[in-house]
């Protein structure tokens, strides 16, 4: 992580920059990768956790207070990639309601886009 130092007045402040988040799909995710944004449906939610399908793979993500999703709705989370013995988990750092966006159309722009990188 960065650090960026200001200067206020008198004191100066230390701010922590993340690093950006990897647009990845969930079958793509690596173990290389710190911190991931994906898209898809919500297909199981607890109060502070996840199941996220975005039709390569599933994974589940762990917030640190609860979350105002609900199944089936479509959403972006931006997350801390969780090694395990067989796969991944996220630690979510923000999600987005994506449900008026069109899955289909977004998925085609996302192909096009890889053709391109």
């Amino acid at each position: 992580m960065a650090l960026d130092n200001y200067i206020t007045g008198e004191e100066e402040t230390t701010f922590r920059r993340r690093l950006p988040c990897v647009e990845r799909k969930i079958s793509e995710i690596r173990p290389e990768d710190m911190r991931v944004r994906i898209t898809g449906t919500v297909i199981d939610k607890s109060e502070d956790k996840l199941v996220i399908d975005d039709g390569s793979g599933r994974i589940t993500v762990i917030f640190d207070s609860p979350v105002d999703v609900k199944p089936n709705q479509f959403v972006r989370v931006f997350g801390r990639v969780i090694p395990l013995e067989n796969g991944f988990e996220l630690m979510g750092e923000i999600v987005q309601d994506m449900s008026r966006l069109d899955p289909e159309l977004y998925k085609k722009v996302q192909d096009i886009q890889k053709e391109f990188m």
